[in-house]
């Protein structure tokens, strides 16, 4: 019986091990990966200072992941929430 429980052990552990192995080194996000340029190019076409907008956007893309859709002063709250919801040190929306 003590051999049974053993190996039943042994085996338990080697799984959780194997598990973790995996999960730790799983490539995260690669998936859903976001041009930041090429989504904030089209957010920002329309803007009246393209330099500034892109600049924001792209510190809004890199921090949240997602761009909503649609071009400067679209905020689509459903799709992005963390873009449309960041502001300055002011209150204001940081994110064009």
């Amino acid at each position: 019986m003590a051999k049974a429980s053993t190996s039943r052990l042994l085996f338990s552990l080697s799984l959780v091990v194997l598990l973790l192995l995996v999960e730790t080194t799983a490539p995260h996000g690669q998936a859903d990966a976001i041009d930041c340029g090429a989504s904030c190019s089209y957010r920002c076409s329309n803007s009246g200072r393209p330099k500034m907008c892109l600049r924001a956007c792209g510190t809004c893309c890199q921090r949240c992941g997602c761009v909503p859709p649609g071009t400067s002063g679209n905020e689509d709250v459903v799709v992005c929430p963390c873009y449309a919801n960041m502001t300055t040190h002011d209150g204001k929306h940081k994110c064009p």
